[in-house]
């Protein structure tokens, strides 16, 4: 049988260990699909579908991602895949940028 104060630690340590899992929890990751959005927007104004489609492609392909990953609550995959599509679609506009300004 278990004494009083072994019982009084299981107690705190199980009550230890659920707080660490509960804060291990991700939260959405609203913002990173906002900015991702939005870079893939600046990229299609800045001409990127003609100038940097395979870049543009694969951002919005990382958005389709993140949008999946979001559904099926697997928030950290969805943010990394919003973050990878943000980098992409400014990668577009770059390069868009760059086919423009040596065409003027």
């Amino acid at each position: 049988m278990l004494t009083s104060r072994t019982t009084l630690f299981l107690r705190i340590a199980l009550f230890a260990v659920l707080l660490i899992g509960a804060g291990c929890q991700t939260s959405m990751p609203v913002q990173e699909m906002s900015d991702a959005r939005q870079a893939i927007s600046a990229a299609k104004e800045a001409g990127a579908a003609e100038h940097a489609a395979d870049d543009l492609e694969a951002a919005e392909d990382y958005l389709e991602s993140a949008q999946k990953n979001l559904k099926a609550h697997n928030y950290t995959i969805a943010r990394s895949d919003a973050v990878e599509a943000k980098t992409k679609a400014l990668d577009a506009l770059r390069r868009s940028e760059a086919v423009q300004a040596t065409e003027d």
